[in-house]
Protein backbone atom coordinates (compact mmCIF):
# COMPACT_ATOMS: atom_id res chain seq x y z
CA UNK A 1 0.00 0.00 0.00
CA UNK A 2 1.02 3.04 -0.95
CA UNK A 3 0.77 6.41 2.02
CA UNK A 4 2.32 9.34 0.97
CA UNK A 5 2.55 12.95 3.13
CA UNK A 6 3.16 16.19 2.48
CA UNK A 7 7.22 15.71 2.16
CA UNK A 8 6.38 13.20 -0.78
CA UNK A 9 4.26 15.12 -2.80
CA UNK A 10 4.82 17.92 -5.07
CA UNK A 11 2.76 20.70 -4.94
CA UNK A 12 4.06 22.17 -8.42
CA UNK A 13 1.24 20.55 -10.45
CA UNK A 14 -1.46 22.75 -9.14
CA UNK A 15 0.84 25.97 -9.32
CA UNK A 16 -0.49 28.29 -11.25
CA UNK A 17 -3.77 26.43 -12.21
CA UNK A 18 -7.17 27.44 -11.95
CA UNK A 19 -9.98 24.84 -9.75
CA UNK A 20 -13.17 25.37 -10.18
CA UNK A 21 -15.32 23.50 -7.43
CA UNK A 22 -18.72 22.39 -8.83
CA UNK A 23 -21.11 22.14 -5.91
CA UNK A 24 -21.41 24.17 -2.70
CA UNK A 25 -22.23 21.65 -0.05
CA UNK A 26 -20.27 19.87 3.09
CA UNK A 27 -17.52 18.88 0.73
CA UNK A 28 -17.32 21.82 -1.84
CA UNK A 29 -17.10 24.33 1.22
CA UNK A 30 -14.60 22.74 3.34
CA UNK A 31 -12.25 21.69 0.11
CA UNK A 32 -12.81 25.41 -1.82
CA UNK A 33 -11.80 27.19 1.70
CA UNK A 34 -8.83 24.37 2.47
CA UNK A 35 -7.74 25.20 -1.48
CA UNK A 36 -7.60 28.74 -0.71
CA UNK A 37 -6.17 28.96 2.37
CA UNK A 38 -3.10 26.48 0.65
CA UNK A 39 -2.85 29.19 -1.79
CA UNK A 40 -4.47 28.14 -5.12
CA UNK A 41 -6.35 29.67 -7.43
CA UNK A 42 -9.70 28.69 -6.62
CA UNK A 43 -13.21 29.71 -7.75
CA UNK A 44 -16.89 28.25 -7.28
CA UNK A 45 -19.01 28.02 -10.27
CA UNK A 46 -22.86 28.43 -9.67
CA UNK A 47 -25.71 28.96 -11.11
CA UNK A 48 -27.45 32.23 -11.90
CA UNK A 49 -29.36 32.66 -9.10
CA UNK A 50 -27.49 30.41 -6.50
CA UNK A 51 -28.53 31.18 -2.76
CA UNK A 52 -24.89 29.59 -2.11
CA UNK A 53 -23.58 32.84 -4.09
CA UNK A 54 -23.35 34.99 -0.78
CA UNK A 55 -22.52 32.26 1.27
CA UNK A 56 -19.08 31.66 -0.43
CA UNK A 57 -18.80 35.04 -0.81
CA UNK A 58 -18.82 36.07 2.70
CA UNK A 59 -16.26 32.80 3.37
CA UNK A 60 -13.76 35.21 1.02
CA UNK A 61 -13.90 32.70 -2.04
CA UNK A 62 -14.42 33.62 -5.30
CA UNK A 63 -17.25 33.07 -7.91
CA UNK A 64 -18.36 32.79 -11.03
CA UNK A 65 -21.16 31.44 -13.02
CA UNK A 66 -20.94 27.53 -14.18
CA UNK A 67 -20.06 28.38 -17.45
CA UNK A 68 -17.70 31.13 -17.69
CA UNK A 69 -16.27 29.03 -14.02
CA UNK A 70 -15.76 25.43 -16.20
CA UNK A 71 -13.96 27.60 -19.44
CA UNK A 72 -11.82 28.95 -16.91
CA UNK A 73 -10.55 25.89 -15.02
CA UNK A 74 -8.01 23.77 -15.40
CA UNK A 75 -9.10 21.10 -12.92
CA UNK A 76 -12.85 21.07 -12.42
CA UNK A 77 -14.05 19.30 -8.85
CA UNK A 78 -17.12 17.45 -9.25
CA UNK A 79 -18.56 17.98 -5.39
CA UNK A 80 -22.33 18.15 -6.56
CA UNK A 81 -24.92 14.94 -4.97
CA UNK A 82 -23.78 11.72 -7.02
CA UNK A 83 -27.04 11.85 -8.46
CA UNK A 84 -27.06 14.72 -10.23
CA UNK A 85 -23.15 14.06 -11.86
CA UNK A 86 -24.77 12.84 -15.32
CA UNK A 87 -26.76 16.03 -15.75
CA UNK A 88 -23.93 18.49 -14.58
CA UNK A 89 -21.01 16.78 -17.06
CA UNK A 90 -23.67 17.11 -19.93
CA UNK A 91 -23.97 20.76 -19.23
CA UNK A 92 -19.91 21.63 -18.41
CA UNK A 93 -18.38 19.14 -20.90
CA UNK A 94 -18.83 21.46 -23.75
CA UNK A 95 -16.75 24.35 -21.78
CA UNK A 96 -14.26 21.64 -20.79
CA UNK A 97 -10.78 22.70 -21.41
CA UNK A 98 -9.05 19.81 -24.23
CA UNK A 99 -6.73 17.98 -21.41
CA UNK A 100 -8.00 19.75 -18.64
CA UNK A 101 -8.10 17.67 -15.05
CA UNK A 102 -12.03 16.64 -13.88
CA UNK A 103 -11.79 15.21 -10.23
CA UNK A 104 -14.08 13.37 -7.71
CA UNK A 105 -14.58 12.86 -4.06
CA UNK A 106 -16.49 9.88 -4.30
CA UNK A 107 -16.20 6.94 -7.62
CA UNK A 108 -20.01 6.41 -7.35
CA UNK A 109 -20.64 8.23 -11.18
CA UNK A 110 -17.65 6.68 -12.80
CA UNK A 111 -17.90 3.39 -11.32
CA UNK A 112 -21.45 2.70 -12.02
CA UNK A 113 -21.18 4.99 -15.60
CA UNK A 114 -23.30 7.67 -15.13
CA UNK A 115 -20.23 9.83 -16.87
CA UNK A 116 -18.02 8.55 -19.15
CA UNK A 117 -15.74 11.54 -19.42
CA UNK A 118 -13.77 12.76 -22.52
CA UNK A 119 -11.28 10.84 -23.78
CA UNK A 120 -8.79 14.03 -23.70
CA UNK A 121 -9.31 14.51 -19.93
CA UNK A 122 -7.20 13.64 -16.65
CA UNK A 123 -9.83 11.78 -14.53
CA UNK A 124 -8.83 11.51 -10.76
CA UNK A 125 -10.33 10.80 -7.31
CA UNK A 126 -9.41 12.46 -4.01
CA UNK A 127 -12.21 11.28 -0.95
CA UNK A 128 -11.51 12.44 1.88
CA UNK A 129 -12.49 9.69 4.55
CA UNK A 130 -14.66 11.85 6.49
CA UNK A 131 -17.46 15.14 6.13
CA UNK A 132 -16.42 18.51 5.04
CA UNK A 133 -17.04 20.10 8.34
CA UNK A 134 -14.45 17.78 9.65
CA UNK A 135 -11.93 18.39 6.97
CA UNK A 136 -12.19 21.69 7.25
CA UNK A 137 -11.74 22.05 11.18
CA UNK A 138 -8.29 19.67 11.12
CA UNK A 139 -6.92 22.05 8.34
CA UNK A 140 -7.71 25.23 10.51
CA UNK A 141 -6.21 23.12 12.97
CA UNK A 142 -3.07 22.59 11.48
CA UNK A 143 -4.08 18.61 10.83
CA UNK A 144 -5.24 16.87 8.04
CA UNK A 145 -8.11 13.92 6.95
CA UNK A 146 -6.68 10.86 5.74
CA UNK A 147 -8.08 10.55 1.74
CA UNK A 148 -8.05 8.19 -0.67
CA UNK A 149 -6.83 8.41 -4.50
CA UNK A 150 -7.09 7.07 -7.86
CA UNK A 151 -6.68 7.79 -11.16
CA UNK A 152 -9.54 6.91 -13.66
CA UNK A 153 -7.95 8.20 -16.95
CA UNK A 154 -4.22 9.74 -17.71
CA UNK A 155 -5.26 11.61 -20.61
CA UNK A 156 -1.95 14.10 -20.06
CA UNK A 157 0.35 11.35 -18.18
CA UNK A 158 0.16 14.08 -15.56
CA UNK A 159 -2.95 12.77 -13.33
CA UNK A 160 -1.06 11.01 -10.94
CA UNK A 161 0.40 14.28 -9.95
CA UNK A 162 -2.43 16.73 -10.66
CA UNK A 163 -4.41 13.76 -8.24
CA UNK A 164 -1.78 13.97 -5.34
CA UNK A 165 -1.33 17.91 -5.32
CA UNK A 166 -4.95 18.48 -5.11
CA UNK A 167 -4.65 15.95 -1.83
CA UNK A 168 -2.40 17.80 -0.54
CA UNK A 169 -3.78 20.93 -1.05
CA UNK A 170 -7.18 20.03 0.88
CA UNK A 171 -4.59 19.23 4.12
CA UNK A 172 -4.96 15.21 3.56
CA UNK A 173 -1.36 14.79 2.73
CA UNK A 174 -1.05 16.29 6.13
CA UNK A 175 -2.49 12.88 7.74
CA UNK A 176 -1.84 10.53 4.51
CA UNK A 177 -2.98 9.78 1.18
CA UNK A 178 -3.49 6.29 0.41
CA UNK A 179 -4.15 5.04 -3.00
CA UNK A 180 -7.01 2.90 -4.34
CA UNK A 181 -9.02 3.06 -7.48
CA UNK A 182 -13.02 4.42 -8.70
CA UNK A 183 -14.47 0.84 -8.19
CA UNK A 184 -12.71 0.36 -4.91
CA UNK A 185 -13.22 3.17 -3.41
CA UNK A 186 -17.37 3.02 -4.85
CA UNK A 187 -18.10 -0.60 -3.18
CA UNK A 188 -16.16 -0.13 -0.16
CA UNK A 189 -17.90 3.47 0.82
CA UNK A 190 -21.52 2.11 -0.26
CA UNK A 191 -21.25 -0.54 1.20
CA UNK A 192 -20.12 1.21 5.16
CA UNK A 193 -23.37 3.15 3.83
CA UNK A 194 -25.61 0.36 4.08
CA UNK A 195 -23.73 -2.54 6.50
CA UNK A 196 -22.15 -0.78 8.56
CA UNK A 197 -21.47 3.11 9.80
CA UNK A 198 -24.15 4.70 8.56
CA UNK A 199 -26.68 2.31 8.02
CA UNK A 200 -26.54 -1.10 10.52
CA UNK A 201 -25.02 1.19 13.81
CA UNK A 202 -28.12 3.48 14.12
CA UNK A 203 -30.19 0.94 13.32
CA UNK A 204 -28.42 -1.19 16.53
CA UNK A 205 -28.98 2.14 18.51
CA UNK A 206 -32.37 2.28 17.75
CA UNK A 207 -32.95 -1.34 18.57
CA UNK A 208 -30.72 -1.44 21.80
CA UNK A 209 -33.01 1.57 23.02
CA UNK A 210 -36.29 0.42 22.31
CA UNK A 211 -35.48 -2.63 23.86
CA UNK A 212 -34.94 -0.87 26.91
CA UNK A 213 -38.04 1.30 26.92
CA UNK A 214 -40.41 -2.15 26.36
CA UNK A 215 -38.35 -3.37 29.45
CA UNK A 216 -39.29 -0.62 31.21
CA UNK A 217 -36.14 1.62 31.50
CA UNK A 218 -36.89 5.08 31.34
CA UNK A 219 -36.12 6.40 27.73
CA UNK A 220 -33.33 9.01 29.30
CA UNK A 221 -31.44 6.03 30.81
CA UNK A 222 -31.68 4.00 27.75
CA UNK A 223 -30.68 6.96 25.38
CA UNK A 224 -27.69 7.66 27.66
CA UNK A 225 -26.67 3.89 27.68
CA UNK A 226 -27.63 2.88 24.67
CA UNK A 227 -26.51 6.16 22.19
CA UNK A 228 -25.00 8.58 24.43
CA UNK A 229 -21.46 6.32 25.06
CA UNK A 230 -21.25 5.51 21.32
CA UNK A 231 -18.79 9.08 21.36
CA UNK A 232 -16.62 7.07 23.74
CA UNK A 233 -16.26 4.08 22.23
CA UNK A 234 -15.23 5.95 18.98
CA UNK A 235 -12.64 8.18 20.31
CA UNK A 236 -11.34 4.75 22.38
CA UNK A 237 -11.08 3.30 19.16
CA UNK A 238 -9.14 6.36 17.35
CA UNK A 239 -6.75 6.05 19.97
CA UNK A 240 -5.99 2.71 20.46
CA UNK A 241 -7.95 0.34 18.00
CA UNK A 242 -10.70 -2.63 18.40
CA UNK A 243 -8.36 -4.51 20.59
CA UNK A 244 -6.94 -1.27 23.10
CA UNK A 245 -10.48 -0.35 23.25
CA UNK A 246 -11.70 -3.41 24.55
CA UNK A 247 -8.53 -3.17 27.21
CA UNK A 248 -9.08 0.03 28.58
CA UNK A 249 -12.56 -0.76 29.73
CA UNK A 250 -13.94 -2.11 32.97
CA UNK A 251 -13.67 -6.31 33.29
CA UNK A 252 -17.21 -6.35 33.12
CA UNK A 253 -17.43 -3.97 30.07
CA UNK A 254 -15.24 -6.36 28.44
CA UNK A 255 -16.85 -9.99 29.53
CA UNK A 256 -20.00 -8.49 28.68
CA UNK A 257 -18.57 -7.33 24.95
CA UNK A 258 -17.46 -10.43 24.78
CA UNK A 259 -20.69 -12.59 25.91
CA UNK A 260 -22.99 -10.20 23.81
CA UNK A 261 -20.87 -8.81 20.71
CA UNK A 262 -20.85 -12.35 19.21
CA UNK A 263 -24.51 -12.93 19.89
CA UNK A 264 -25.86 -10.00 18.24
CA UNK A 265 -23.13 -10.38 14.95
CA UNK A 266 -23.53 -13.85 14.36
CA UNK A 267 -23.22 -15.51 10.64
CA UNK A 268 -26.49 -14.79 9.34
CA UNK A 269 -25.29 -11.09 9.95
CA UNK A 270 -22.07 -11.68 7.54
CA UNK A 271 -24.22 -13.48 4.99
CA UNK A 272 -26.47 -10.24 4.74
CA UNK A 273 -22.86 -8.21 4.92
CA UNK A 274 -21.88 -10.24 1.79
CA UNK A 275 -25.01 -9.88 -0.06
CA UNK A 276 -25.39 -6.25 0.44
CA UNK A 277 -21.97 -5.90 -1.48
CA UNK A 278 -22.90 -7.90 -4.38
CA UNK A 279 -25.35 -6.19 -4.41
CA UNK A 280 -23.49 -2.63 -4.81
CA UNK A 281 -21.00 -3.99 -7.38
CA UNK A 282 -23.77 -5.22 -9.33
CA UNK A 283 -25.02 -1.58 -9.64
CA UNK A 284 -28.50 -1.97 -7.51
CA UNK A 285 -28.18 0.88 -5.14
CA UNK A 286 -26.58 3.03 -8.24
CA UNK A 287 -29.69 2.42 -10.19
CA UNK A 288 -32.25 3.06 -6.81
CA UNK A 289 -30.32 6.13 -6.50
CA UNK A 290 -30.79 7.62 -9.54
CA UNK A 291 -34.83 6.30 -9.40
CA UNK A 292 -34.66 7.97 -6.12
CA UNK A 293 -33.81 11.15 -7.87
CA UNK A 294 -35.62 11.23 -10.29
CA UNK A 295 -38.71 10.41 -8.36
CA UNK A 296 -38.31 14.07 -6.05
CA UNK A 297 -36.61 11.72 -3.25
CA UNK A 298 -39.90 10.27 -1.72
CA UNK A 299 -38.49 7.91 0.20
CA UNK A 300 -36.13 10.01 2.06
CA UNK A 301 -38.71 12.77 2.83
CA UNK A 302 -40.69 10.32 4.18
CA UNK A 303 -38.06 8.51 6.64
CA UNK A 304 -36.85 11.95 7.28
CA UNK A 305 -40.25 13.10 8.90
CA UNK A 306 -40.69 9.56 10.40
CA UNK A 307 -37.09 9.98 12.12
CA UNK A 308 -38.31 13.23 13.83
CA UNK A 309 -41.23 11.75 15.42
CA UNK A 310 -39.61 9.16 16.94
CA UNK A 311 -39.42 8.50 21.20
CA UNK A 312 -35.84 8.33 20.54
CA UNK A 313 -35.50 12.09 19.19
CA UNK A 314 -37.85 13.39 21.80
CA UNK A 315 -35.42 11.91 24.75
CA UNK A 316 -32.63 13.26 22.39
CA UNK A 317 -34.06 17.10 22.15
CA UNK A 318 -35.00 16.76 26.16
CA UNK A 319 -31.20 15.70 27.19
CA UNK A 320 -29.69 18.40 24.69
CA UNK A 321 -32.08 20.87 26.34
CA UNK A 322 -31.24 19.79 29.88
CA UNK A 323 -27.52 20.32 29.07
CA UNK A 324 -27.89 24.44 28.15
Amino acid sequence: MEFLRDADIDPAPLAGKRVVILGYGNQGRAQALNLKDSGIDVVVGLRGGSGSTIEAESSGLATDLLENAVASADVAMMLSPDETHAALYREIEPNLRQGAALGFSHGLSVRFGYIKPRPDLDVYLVAPKGPGTALRSLYTEGKGMIAVWAVGQNATGKAREIALAYGRAIGSGRAGLIQSSFAEEAEADLFNEQAVVWGAVPELLIAGFETLVAGGVSPELAYLECVGELKLIAELIEDRGIAGMREAISNTAELGALLGGKRMIDDGVRQRMAEVLAEVRAGRFARELSEEEAAGYPRLEKARRENRQTLLEETYRRLSSAKE
